[in-house]
Order: C-alpha cells, then structure tokens, then sequence
C-alpha cells in the first residue's frame, strides 16, 4: 500500500532520487565550466563570475593544504557572515578535502573555544569582525577576511559596518589575510574525496547543553541539496536571495549550495535588512528566497519595503516555525505565490518534509520528501499512531547524520527501531493527518524556537550560573510577538545579593550569542521542584505561556 502522501506529490517529480557519484565541491566546477561568465554571486553592487569564484576556491583550497599543513578528513572552523568569501571559504574546505565547521557568527570566545576543542580544528576561516572572538583561543593558523573586498567600489546600497570596514592590519602569528592567502597562488592536490566521506561538521545542543557535531557526508548533504532545487524548481536562470544564514542547514542547502548545483546566481545579504531584501528582489530580479517566517513578517511590515516590486519571487521557503495565517494571506495577496513550510533539523541537514507547491497547507510541516519516510509513535510504548492522535515524529532517510562527533552513546540513543527498521527520534510531538500531511504540536525536548533559532535550556543555564550573585536559574521560553518565541531566565539570586535585572541580562549578552542571551528575566525567591527535588522547569513553562500542559506551540 502506497503512502497516504503520495496522492498529493508533484506530478512533475520523480519520488525518489538518482544522486551523482560526486563531491559537493564538484558542483562548482561543473556550474563553472557549464556557466563561466555567468554571475556567481551579487554583493553590494559588485558580481563575481563562476569562473573566478572556482580560481579563487582553487588557490584556497591550495592554501589551506599547502600553508596551513590541512590534511583530508581535518575540520576547518567557519566563521563569517553571509558573503562572497562564506561561499568561496565553505567549497575551498571541501576541496581541501577537509570538512567545513561552519559556527554562528554570533559566539563568543568561550562558546567558539568549545568549537575547536571539540572538532580538533586546528585551522579557522573568519571575518576580520570576528577576529578578536578568536585571538586568544588555540588555533595554529586563521585566515581573516574582509566583506568590504568584495563588495562594488561605488554602490548605492547601505553598507553594514561590517562590510564598511576596510582591510584591517592584523599582526599576529598564523594569522593570514584572505588577499595574502589567494596572492600566495598555492594550486591544491588531486581531491581524492569520495560521496560516503564526511564533508559538513554543523554544530546542534541537545538537553545536556553541551553542542554536538552533526557528522554529514557529501551525499547526505547531496541529497537534499538536490532535493531542495528539485522541490523549488530552481534552475541555471534562477536567483537566489540569501538572507537566511549560510552557517545554519536552511541558508546553506537552500541559498547556497542549491544555487551552485543549479548554476544559479545567489543576491548575498550578511545581516536581515527588510528595505535591502526588497531592494536586492527589486535589482536582481530574485526568484527564490530560503527564509525564517520572520523576516516575511518584517518585509510585509515595513514601511518602505514594499515600495519596490518585489513580483520576481516565484517560491518563499522557509521554517523553524509557524507561518502566521494572516502574514500567509497577506504574502499571497502581495506576491501571488503561498509559503512553502518546511521541516527539517541540523540531524537531517535541512528538510525531510516539505508542502507540495501545488497544494500546501499552512502552519504544516508538509510531506515526507524525496526518499524519506515518517510515523508517529507513542514516546513511551513506540506505537506506531494513526492519523490524528498525537505523539513523537520520526524519520528516516539518506540525509540523516551518520553520527554524532566523538558522541557515539548520544547517536545510538537518538534511534529507536519500529518494524525492524531504524528511526530518528526528532524530540517534535505532532500528528499526521487523513492526507499524510505532518503537523507540530509541542516538543518532546527541551528547546525554544526563537524566530527560527534553536536555544537550548540548559546550555544557557550552564552559563547563568557562572554569575557570581546567582544561586539558581531555570530558562523558558516566554511569548514574543515578533520571534514567536523568546528566552527569559527565572533566577534566584544569593542571599544578600543585590543584582539588578537589567545588569544581568547585560552580562548574560558579554557570554554568549545574542539569540540564546535571555531577553527578560524574572526574579523568585525559589524555583518549583519534584519530590526528589529536580527543577518543575516545565510549571514555569506553563506558567509563562497560561496555556494548559501539552498546548504550547
């Protein structure tokens, strides 16, 4: 018996997908001996052709083997902010044949220190912005690059400081400049990199609050960047605009490497600006845009975005959280063309489940994709559950990890086996229903979506608590209007402590990320517990939302 979904799936595609026996990075050089002159890249009214983003990947990669001694199979840390240079830095690893540490630009050095350690990354690939994160932490060599050397000479659109800055002096030993790195001219080895190799190292926390790599091969990540130009119908004439970090699964198989496999032209944007998205659709004509629901929310909303045609878009995808149904309607009533929700996780490398163009439905998660399967189980009996009744989703497919680094205990425990077949266990409640479409209710783990970023619980905690006035503190997740969801710290502070909120939460931002920091903050004097006295974080969840247990989003 076929699957209910398949009685909506795309006529025009196949269900299941033919992979090419290659590496990710081959991708480039087969777009750049397809589409040489055709622009690669646009960044700030400056365009790079394909064929000299391959020469420039090639002479990094050249580098990284060459000067910085990176063998096949070492980690290479990456630090940078959507740009020409994250594109040419993230293939110049992989034809290294080394794997690509792509970190959020956000961390801090106590957070990126754990990174490192971690991977055994002795080499990082960062934007001169970050370099002062970096300096003091124990890396043999760093290439630091400057946004400002890719962008036009004259452009009329608003530079962030960071790409405003010009070329910084760094004197500091093992660090090389991007200029320098490519000027050196090194020509890389032979790839002798094969499609079961691992290639991709993103980094996820999970409810001990310790990040753990998420080991991807080429053809995991192959999989879905296939499937993600398939699904969205991106082709050589398609442009991509990239807003969605590149760092995070969505920003990197969606905007990036989708856009390289299809030969398409990707409009780069670091930091989420709504006026410049619009600008950037307006000038480049873009046609497919990878998003998280709030920067539609901040496009729709703005005053002065929708002053420019923004028609071009032919698909919006995104996830990480609902789409509300008013900003739905109004984006199908401003552009014609209805949110495409999705549903993925770092394990997975972006989507195993995607809405059919033709038919989506909203706040959905979609159908199971290319080669993919789904169920619903009872978490404690692993029952499997029919349409309508609630419980843990599970999946399986190509594009799940094949491990956790150096955490072999955690990747066993994440699989559980049903009818003699294995399924990761994705921590989401949810149900499916009379059509095979899958629905999110709640989460089995502890975690807050906070506009498409995941915070874990604990790993906040574990870095409140090194506050010298704190005696416990417990984090949730508090509703936000914009963000759908943000982080809020209840903490009981030492007796005869003084600490004001605001000075907390001043510190708490020097720590950490600015999205795991909390942004509010509730003092107690003592924190609810189980009679064998763990912390009730989720009474004060229930609290915080006034919903009844199970009911939030």
């Amino acid at each position: 018996m076929q699957p209910r979904h398949f009685r909506h799936w795309p006529k025009s595609l196949p269900r299941s997908l033919t992979l090419p026996r290659s590496t990710l990075h081959a991708m480039l050089e087969v777009s750049a001996q397809r589409y040489p002159d055709k622009a690669f890249s646009h960044f700030f009214g400056a365009a790079l052709s394909y064929r000299e983003a391959l020469a420039q990947v090639e002479r990094l990669a050249g580098f990284l083997q060459h000067a910085c001694g990176v063998r096949r199979g070492d980690r290479v840390l990456l630090d940078l902010q959507n740009s020409p240079q994250f594109a040419l830095a993230h293939y110049a690893i992989l034809r290294a044949d080394a794997v690509a540490v792509p970190v959020n630009p956000m961390n801090v050095a106590g957070e990126l220190a754990h990174y490192i350690e971690d991977s055994d990354a002795r080499v990082a690939i960062c934007g001169q912005e970050r370099w002062p994160q970096l300096a003091g932490l124990s890396l043999p060599h760093v290439i630091v690059a400057a946004y400002r050397d890719y962008a036009g000479e004259e452009t009329d659109l608003p530079l962030p400081e960071a790409v405003a800055a010009a070329r910084a002096k760094i004197e500091a030993r093992g660090v090389t400049l991007w200029t320098d790195a490519l000027a050196a001219g090194h020509a890389p080895a032979s790839s002798r990199a094969q499609p079961q190799d691992l290639c991709l190292m993103p980094y996820t926390s999970g409810s001990t609050g310790r990040p753990k790599g998420c080991m991807h091969t080429h053809a995991t990540v192959m999989h879905n960047v296939l499937g993600a130009a398939l699904w969205e119908g991106m082709h050589q004439d398609s442009v991509a605009l990239c807003t969605a970090p590149m760092f995070h699964v969505t920003g990197l198989v969606h905007s990036l490497n989708a856009a390289v496999w299809c030969g398409a032209t990707m409009a780069i944007q670091p930091r989420w600006d709504p006026e410049l998205a619009a600008r950037l659709i307006e000038r480049y004509r873009c046609t497919h845009w990878a998003n998280v629901p709030t920067m539609v929310v901040d496009l729709l909303s703005h005053p002065r975005a929708l002053g420019h045609d923004v028609s071009s878009l032919q698909c919006i995808f995104g996830g990480g959280s609902s789409m509300p149904e008013a900003i739905a309607t109004k984006l199908f009533e401003t552009c014609g063309i209805h949110y495409m929700e999705g549903y993925g996780m770092t394990e997975t490398i972006s989507q195993t489940h995607m809405n059919p163009a033709q038919e989506p439905k909203r706040q959905c998660l979609g159908i199971p994709v290319f080669d993919s399967e789904a169920l619903v189980a009872d978490p404690a009996t692993r029952a499997v559950l029919g349409p309508g009744e609630a419980g843990e989703i599970l999946v399986r497919g190509p594009q799940l990890l094949t491990g956790y680094w150096k955490k072999p205990k955690d990747y066993r425990d994440a699989w559980v086996e049903i009818g003699g077949r294995s399924f990761f266990r994705t921590g989401d409640l949810g149900r499916m229903d009379e059509d095979g479409y899958y629905f999110i209710s709640d989460r089995l783990k502890r975690m807050i979506n906070a506009a498409g970023f995941k915070v874990w619980p604990a790993e906040v905690e574990a870095a409140m608590y090194r506050h010298p006035e704190i005696q416990e503190c417990c984090i949730i997740a508090s509703p936000d209007e914009r963000r759908g969801e943000t982080v809020k710290a209840v903490v009981v502070l030492k007796p005869g402590a003084r600490a004001a909120a605001g000075e907390i939460l001043e510190w708490a931002h020097a720590q950490m990320a600015a999205y795991k920091a909390p942004r509010k903050l509730e003092f107690v004097e003592a924190l609810p517990r189980s009679g064998s006295g763990k912390i009730q974080w989720r009474e004060l969840q229930e609290k915080e939302w006034g919903k009844s247990p199970g009911s939030r989003p």
